[in-house]
């Protein structure tokens, strides 16, 4: 079962990125002390801000990578309720829909290696999986899976996984769901709408897609989704601290523990759980980590250039209120969102929201600066519109490498 970007489930996450050097300040306006840098005081405030935002009772971690000079960390919370143990800097985490973006990839390297084209049709991969209730699998393409202009209803949305996921989280906990089983769920609903061959694209999130995409990539990569990650991205950059448990429900040491509250007014331990073992959901990593990722991303370290120009390609968000109201900047690319920045250019990110856990870790286009934000709840799901202000505030600051106070 899933990752959700549905506030109110009880499946949502957090996360951000860092700083330049005093030289290369200089060697861009000749004044060493033209402007202030992002330092970890400027982190720690901001990080403040994010706990707020977060509702105050949640724990949150944040780093940020630069070409020069170690890291900046801040951290504000603990290990586990109850305890005084801090939160360790190298906490695992699930990272729910930031799977997207890895899924993204190994599809991107499939269609570099000619095992795939972008504008297959999903029928052709997957015959008669997408049909019924006026799904069609011959009018979708994989390029339409990875930017979500599918018009596929989401999976997640399905009353009867809301109520599990919601109400009876204790008993599902443990699920086993198949993606395929999941794909088919979506097909009991009409699709939001069909690509047409010509007129103006829509777009509209969809787990399903990515379900679907990992289905493909299997089939063509001839590995289970889970290998292909870890062969072509984690064991290709060295992720030590990255890993796709698949059906495993424990998080590797050190973690934090996530909670919520349950419809009983009780608190819930959702730390151990398989609900996210699918392609849009299903990675596992930290902090450091995903910086790592997301500037090799960027850098030109995963991707032949015209994949990655193809994974840049973006749409306007046309059809999902939820996610316009919550993620109000940027547009959408293939497992990536494209958001500009206050100091001109733009970054990616892509967000993931799951049980107790919220992930935001963007990049800056050159690859240079990455930042990550990792936010775990202590009794309720945060506001996401407020979160993502607060995360999005965070990673301008640290990307432009200045403090809201320098504006």
């Amino acid at each position: 079962m899933p990752s959700t970007k549905k506030a109110g489930a009880v499946v949502l996450t957090a996360m951000l990125l860092a700083p330049a050097s005093p030289m290369a300040a200089t060697a861009a306006t000749g004044h060493p002390a033209a402007r202030h840098h992002y330092d970890e005081d400027a982190l720690r405030r901001d990080l403040a801000a994010v706990r707020q935002a977060g509702g105050g009772d949640v724990n949150v971690l944040a780093r940020v990578d630069g070409p020069h000079g170690a890291p900046l960390m801040a951290r504000i919370g603990t290990r586990t309720a109850g305890s005084t143990d801090p939160i360790p800097w190298n906490a695992h985490f699930r990272v729910a829909s930031t799977t997207k973006t890895f899924t993204a990839t190994v599809v991107l390297q499939l269609a570099a290696e000619k095992r795939l084209s972008l504008d297959d049709k999903v029928e052709h991969w997957l015959p008669g999986v997408v049909a019924g209730n006026g799904n069609d699998g011959r009018r979708i393409t994989v390029r339409d899976l990875l930017r979500q202009t599918s018009g596929l209803y989401d999976y997640i949305d399905d009353p009867e996984i809301q109520d599990r996921l919601i109400n009876h989280f204790e008993e599902n906990r443990y699920d086993t769901t198949p993606a395929a089983d999941l794909v088919a769920v979506a097909m009991k609903h009409r699709p939001l709408f069909v690509p047409r061959p010509s007129g103006a694209t829509r777009w509209a999130y969809s787990n399903t897609n990515y379900l679907l995409a990992g289905m493909i990539a299997e089939k063509a990569g001839g590995a289970s989704w889970q290998e292909l990650v870890e062969r072509r991205v984690i064991a290709r950059l060295g992720l030590r601290d990255t890993s796709v448990p698949g059906l495993d429900p424990h998080l590797p040491a050190p973690h934090v523990n996530a909670y919520l509250t349950g419809p009983d007014g009780t608190r819930i331990d959702v730390t151990e759980h398989s609900l996210q073992h699918t392609a849009d959901s299903g990675v596992v990593s930290t902090t450091a980590d995903l910086n790592t990722f997301f500037r090799a991303l960027a850098g030109g370290r995963l991707l032949p250039a015209g994949q990655w120009r193809e994974m840049r390609q973006t749409v306007r968000r046309t059809d999902d209120p939820e996610d316009l109201a919550e993620m109000p900047e940027g547009t959408y690319g293939l497992g990536l969102r494209r958001i500009p920045l206050s100091c001109g250019g733009h970054y990616y990110l892509h967000e993931g929201d799951g049980a107790g856990v919220n992930t935001r870790p963007a990049v800056s286009a050159d690859g240079r600066r990455a930042v990550t934000v990792s936010l775990t709840t202590a009794t309720a799901p945060p506001d996401l519109a407020a979160l993502n202000r607060a995360t999005g505030a965070l990673v301008d600051h640290a990307l432009c490498d200045r403090p809201a106070t320098s504006r």
